[in-house]
């Protein structure tokens, strides 16, 4: 199975490359993950119910089977983005796939942003 990048909302292709450039930094080249677009209302009550956190944010992931683990085509997640409260659309994607291939930047001591960074002078 190759990569499916879903995008449900936006430039298709603007998003796709931007998943698709945070997937080749990390070596990821199978599996299937969706990038939805919601509203400030809609981001805020996701990350209260996930993160106990009762305020709207940018971006947020949702791993699926981060190890590949399951039978099947690997499912790496959702991304689930608020345009109103990203400044670049393109970052938030880059970061939220990041995310669903298990990086963790309040954990990692500045590597997943760094990567980030790499990412976006690449994409630029």
């Amino acid at each position: 199975m190759a990569l499916d990048i879903e995008i449900n909302g936006g430039d298709r292709d603007r998003f796709e490359r931007a998943a698709r450039a945070a997937l080749d930094a990390v070596e990821v080249t199978e599996g299937h993950l969706a990038i939805d677009f919601v509203d400030e209302a809609r981001i805020r009550e996701l990350n209260a119910a996930h993160r106990g956190k009762d305020a709207p944010t940018d971006v947020l992931s949702f791993p699926v089977d981060h190890l590949g683990a399951t039978p099947g085509p690997r499912e790496l997640g959702d991304v689930v983005m608020c345009p109103q409260l990203t400044e670049d659309l393109d970052e938030a994607v880059v970061h939220g796939v990041l995310h669903l291939c298990g990086y963790d930047h309040e954990a990692d001591d500045g590597a997943m942003l760094d990567l980030q960074d790499r990412v976006m002078t690449g994409l630029r």
